[in-house]
């Protein structure tokens, strides 16, 4: 019977031995710390890659009290949101020296998953977090809070302690609900989503409703449990033949709605007005079109990284809501009710 023994990872000694340099000499080289020559940078750097030596991050963290390793818990990496909403956190992340460890699912992350992955990145001692999972509880957050520096990204907190960054959705429903207005639509629909699910999605359907009724109209608000039901009950109401305009709370739902129009012998902008929401992404291209509101996401994941590292480098010492502002995009899914009514 052959035994298997785990490959032996180099160590520090080993890099200063191939170097032929001092283990101090090493350490000040590959941490950027104290007077090194830039021979014995290099020397170090060939000795380290060519041996695969890495450092250990968690041991250098005990002495240093920082691992330079930001923790993120992100809902679903296959929806546009967070797959661009964790390609601008790491952008910001390595432009500010730090290394960013990312847990999602290629599903819906249930709570239950989402705490685990919260637990398992503070065990391996990451310096901060920023949690992006729309379903993961405020109250769920807190216990957490004492432990290390949390900063929620893409929805607004309402447990007090907790800086989030996030899109002003209240302000993108109301704009979107309002261009409608202002294409004469009377006999609009709101897709709306279960605050349970999305409280992000749930406020912009309810701002889109509010808005509609201060302009003078009673839309019909078409409840579901999340945005992938919109299909289903657009398709359940469209015999109805009472809308001539139809508000998505993401732009994947809007998409779905387009499918259930076709399916019905019917388009938009011809047949029905379809608006969506979120505004990036392959979703965005003006080969499509969608009448949306771009959420500055770019800006969410960078502010998100900005103001952990700020909590963690003790400069943000009281936590903040950070309320950005998106764009209303006007593209050709929405047209005036007269163009609609032919």
């Amino acid at each position: 019977m052959v035994s298997e023994t785990k490959p032996k990872a180099p160590t520090i000694l080993d890099v200063a031995a191939e170097a032929g340099v001092s283990k101090s000499a090493v350490s000040r080289a590959l941490l950027g710390q104290g007077e090194v020559s830039q021979e014995t940078r290099e020397r170090v750097e060939r000795a380290a890659l060519k041996l695969g030596y890495v450092a250990n991050a968690l041991a250098r963290g005990l002495v240093s009290s920082h691992t330079k390793v930001l923790g993120a818990v992100l809902r679903d990496v296959t929806r546009p949101f967070y797959a661009e909403l964790q390609s601008a956190m790491q952008r910001q992340a390595e432009s500010r020296g730090y290394q960013l460890v990312t847990v999602t699912s290629a599903s819906d992350l249930e709570v239950a998953d989402a705490l685990t992955a919260l637990r398992g990145l503070i065990s391996l001692q990451v310096d901060g977090l920023v949690l992006a999972s729309a379903r993961l509880p405020s109250e769920d957050i807190v216990p957490y809070i004492n432990r290390v520096p949390i900063v929620v990204a893409g929805r607004r907190e309402t447990a007090r302690g907790i800086t989030s960054v996030f899109c002003d959705d209240a302000d993108g429903g109301r704009q979107l609900a309002e261009y409608v207005l202002s294409l004469r639509h009377r006999k609009v629909a709101v897709v709306v989503v279960d605050k349970s699910y999305s409280l992000s999605q749930n406020t912009r359907g309810t701002a889109m409703v509010d808005a509609l009724e201060r302009g003078g109209i009673t839309p019909a608000v078409w409840n579901v449990t999340n945005d992938g039901q919109a299909q289903q009950v657009v398709s359940a109401h469209l015999a109805d033949g009472q809308v001539d305009a139809i508000m998505c709370p993401t732009d994947p739902a809007a998409v779905d709605v387009l499918e259930a129009l076709r399916q019905a012998g019917l388009s938009a902008p011809e047949d029905v007005t379809v608006t969506g929401y979120d505004g990036f992404g392959p979703l965005a291209a003006p080969f499509l079109g969608l009448t949306t509101f771009r959420q500055p996401i770019e800006e969410i994941g960078m502010s998100s990284i900005d103001m952990l590292i700020d909590k963690i480098e003790g400069h943000a010492l009281r936590d903040r809501l950070i309320s950005l502002r998106g764009d209303l995009v006007t593209g050709r899914t929405a047209a005036p009710f007269a163009k609609v009514a032919g």
